[in-house]
């Protein structure tokens, strides 16, 4: 199910990544001469990577791998550098020369930019791929006999040790563009002169159709129905969802075919434009809806929670100052506090986590990510002292920080 609504918000993206690349077509000889081109063209192409990735890390064995390890890394910076970094030095060489009113100082500067960044994107990608299909791998593998084949936390680091050598270069590469960008925009700057001019913007089109129209118009009960289809197949039975399914399909179908019937300009998207207040308040409520979606279930979660047998109990003053300083310092940034039902993790962890052990938890220290080992047992299984000793032992020059450095896991 979670492929399928990934598939359906990633056929758009890759719609909008197709539309930016086949605007240029006929003009792809450009892309060679102009800087602005081959940064926007290198952006929706990751962009596009980033969109197709999503839905691939929705299937529940490609999570399984992927999730808690490096990969997610290689994967969000794949759309933060690739496509939201290079479409804003675009940007940024497109806007400052035609705002000062010269010519950009350096284009062979700009070239050698695009190239430093594209090539840095790809090293940081690709190693932060491979070093979490590494830790994942290491992470559930096993003997004859059942047992972990890598028991050490220490061993999987060791392994990923290179690939954080090239994620370096690659970084490297990427803010050493980003300096030459500074120095090239500076130097524009500096031989331009701010120019002062007028815009008139078009007015928008106001049809003569009132709000209620618009408001209950076609396209705007289609969607409603839609929503309230996908609603439905999310919290129908077996016997329901079905049927839900294709209602759903068939809305989505009669929304295409409306859409392509509707000539360009004269649609209910341009009444829209022309109508702001009706827009804003159906952007709010879309808004709303997948906002609700989102944040309800965090927040009505505990009460799921048997409260005969809860897990966890509340803090100790004591305990709640060490969960403090655990949040301050940043510590979940690479443990873990979530022990997913798998046999590898029971063998590494203990038991798998129950939702009644962070019903007091706000926000909860689940993590996202494992640079060390996950810390959910680790306070049962270990006495007072040794923990005393570990932090006391391996803490850094300032004695109020309780995260060991990673080295010395």
């Amino acid at each position: 199910m979670g492929m399928m609504f990934s598939l359906m918000l990633w056929a758009p993206s890759w719609g909008g990544m197709l539309n930016g690349l086949l605007t240029l077509r006929g003009a792809w000889d450009r892309v060679r001469s102009d800087p602005v081109l081959k940064f926007y063209a290198a952006a929706v192409t990751f962009y596009g990577m980033a969109t197709f990735e999503g839905p691939l890390l929705a299937i529940k064995a490609v999570s399984s791998l992927a999730h808690y390890t490096d990969w997610i890394i290689g994967h969000v910076h794949t759309g933060a550098l690739g496509w939201n970094g290079l479409m804003a030095a675009g940007l940024f060489y497109w806007m400052v020369p035609k705002l000062w009113g010269t010519e950009l100082h350096s284009k062979r500067a700009a070239d050698a930019h695009f190239w430093l960044a594209t090539f840095g994107i790809l090293f940081y990608a690709f190693a932060m791929w491979a070093s979490g299909i590494t830790q994942g791998m290491n992470w559930r593998a096993l003997t004859e006999d059942g047992a972990l084949k890598y028991p050490s936390f220490v061993e999987t680091l060791i392994d990923i040790r290179p690939m954080y050598m090239a994620r370096l270069l690659g970084g490297t590469m990427y803010f050493v563009g980003m300096l030459m960008m500074a120095w090239n925009l500076a130097m524009t700057i500096r031989k331009g002169k701010p120019v002062a001019a007028t815009a008139k913007a078009a007015p928008l089109p106001r049809d003569d159709v009132s709000w209620a129209q618009v408001a209950f118009s076609r396209p705007v009960i289609v969607s409603v129905v839609g929503v309230v289809a996908t609603i439905a197949f999310l919290v129908g039975d077996l016997v329901a969802k079905p049927l839900v399914f294709v209602a759903l399909v068939g809305v989505i179908v009669a929304t295409w075919g409306y859409v392509a019937m509707t000539k360009a300009g004269s649609g209910y998207h341009r009444l829209l434009e022309g109508k702001p207040l009706v827009f804003t308040v159906l952007t709010l409520l879309g808004v709303v809806v997948g906002g609700v979606v989102e944040i309800v279930p965090t927040v009505v979660s505990d009460k799921a929670v048997d409260k005969g047998s809860v897990l966890q109990t509340v803090y100790r003053p004591l305990e709640l100052a060490g969960r403090d300083i655990y949040v301050s310092e940043g510590c979940y940034v690479c443990h873990s506090q979530m022990i997913r039902p798998m046999v590898m993790e029971k063998l590494r962890y203990g038991d798998p986590s129950m939702a009644g052990e962070s019903m007091y938890d706000h926000p909860f220290q689940w993590g996202s990510k494992r640079t060390g080992p996950d810390l959910a047992r680790v306070g049962g299984r270990m006495p007072n002292q040794w923990h005393y000793q570990h932090l006391m032992d391996h803490a850094p020059p300032r004695r109020d920080r309780t995260c060991p450095p990673m080295r010395t896991w």
